[in-house]
């Protein structure tokens, strides 16, 4: 018997009572921002382009293999707000990084 004073969910899913705590920890893995490999990325994270990519309006190339370092998360999980050299609010599809 679970000792602690966790609050209890029904889940819809497995009809089953569940602690709300682990429902919202599976929630919030569900809803994690993911690299092209699948791996979390969090605000700070530095990582690496899989692909080259034209940055529109710079009139730039970034090369595979550049690496980006210090993103930030946006309100869309598939994409990340980061700076590179000469390129102010640069936002790049998770789908072309890798985690470093």
């Amino acid at each position: 018997m679970n000792t602690s004073n966790d609050d209890y969910v029904y889940d819809e899913a497995t009809g089953e009572w569940r602690p709300a705590s682990e429902l919202a920890a599976e929630i919030a893995a569900q809803n994690a921002v993911r690299d092209a490999s699948g791996n979390i990325l969090t605000d700070g994270d530095s990582v690496v382009l899989i692909k080259d990519l034209k940055v529109k309006g710079a009139g730039q190339t970034l090369k595979q293999g550049t690496v980006i370092r210090s993103i930030r998360l946006t309100d869309n999980p598939e994409e990340i707000d980061c700076r590179h050299e000469g390129i102010k609010g640069l936002v790049l599809r998770t789908e072309f990084v890798r985690k470093r």
